[in-house]
C-alpha cells in the first residue's frame, strides 16, 4: 500500500511501511525500501528542527531570495546516503523517487544537488 504526501504529513509514523534504516555498504547506515516504489512517487518528507548550524544529519534548502534554511533529521530520511547515480531527490523537504525503487534496495540521493 503506497501513502499520499497528505495521509504521511497527518500521520508520519506510516513512513515506517515505505523505508527502513539497515547497514549500508556505502557508508553506515542506510535507507532502503520496504516495498516496491513507483518512479515519481513520493517516499517521505525530512522531519526535524531547524537549524542554522551544519552537521550530521542537516538538509539545507534554498528557498529563492532567501537565506538557506537547514533542517536537523529526526526521522529515518535522515539515513540517506550519496550516490553519483542516485535513485531519489529532494523538493524541498519531500523525497521522490527518480525511478522505480525496488524493495530492499539502498536510496540514495546526491548530496551535490539540491534546489
Amino acid at each position: 500500500m503506497s501513502y499520499t504526501k497528505e495521509t504521511l504529513a497527518a500521520r508520519p509514523w506510516l513512513l515506517r511501511h515505505n523505508v527502513y534504516a539497515a547497514p549500508s555498504p556505502i557508508h553506515g547506515k542506510g535507507l532502503y525500501a520496504a516495498r516496491d516504489i513507483d518512479g515519481g512517487s513520493y517516499i517521505g518528507t525530512y522531519r526535524g528542527i531547524r537549524t542554522r548550524n551544519d552537521g550530521k544529519y542537516v538538509l539545507w534548502t534554498f528557498p529563492e531570495g532567501l537565506s538557506p534554511v537547514g533542517r536537523r533529521g529526526m526521522n529515518l530520511l535522515r539515513y540517506l546516503n550519496h550516490s553519483q547515480t542516485p535513485n531519489a531527490e529532494f523538493d524541498g523537504y519531500d523525497l521522490y523517487a527518480l525511478r522505480p525503487i525496488a524493495a530492499h534496495e539502498e536510496i540514495t540521493i546526491n548530496y551535490g544537488e539540491f534546489e
